[in-house]
């Protein structure tokens, strides 16, 4: 398979085509005057903390500030303390790979304090008055893999249709 990329930028916008044996696989369109934040990963700080909505505003260096919920950051948390006591366990894992819903949720209070660094992917776009909405639960996709520092699986691309190549990747 022959594969080509085209580049077409102006001082307004930039257009990039994929090309797959001559027929566009993939376009992208970038305005300068509407560049979007959305999968942009950022090491925030938060700057305020909700305990009545159960969430928290996370300075991005943006307009606005990002607004990050608590089972957002809960995700996260969970999965590395699942990730550790596997390996304190020897593989084992405290709760035999199932989530403990018996477990009451942490408050953010409990989990962020003021000033505290955080990386946050943007999952939203800001808009009118409304900061980003923000989950640190990064995710960074590629052609065919998605690489996802929190989470202990690895998933290969159904768009490759070669097995051994998923395989190799895998």
């Amino acid at each position: 398979m022959q594969k080509e990329m085209i580049v077409s930028s102006n001082g307004h916008e930039t257009m990039v085509a994929i090309l797959e044996d001559d027929l566009v696989a993939e376009i992208f369109v970038e305005r300068e005057r509407h560049r979007g934040v959305v999968g942009n990963v950022y090491k925030g700080r938060v700057s305020k903390i909700l305990p009545g909505m159960q969430s928290s505003f996370i300075d991005l260096g943006l307009e606005r500030d990002g607004f990050l919920y608590v089972a957002d950051v809960i995700d996260t948390l969970d999965e590395f303390d699942k990730l550790s006591s596997d390996e304190d366990d020897e593989g084992g894992g405290s709760r035999g790979g199932r989530p403990d819903r018996d477990r009451p949720q942490p408050k953010i209070e409990d989990l962020l304090k003021e000033g505290q660094e955080i990386i946050v992917q943007v999952v939203k776009e800001p808009l009118g008055t409304k900061g980003a909405r923000l989950t640190s639960h990064v995710t960074m996709p590629g052609r065919f893999l998605v690489f996802m520092p929190t989470v202990d699986h690895i998933g290969v691309s159904r768009k490759n249709e070669s097995r051994d190549e998923r395989a190799r990747l895998r």
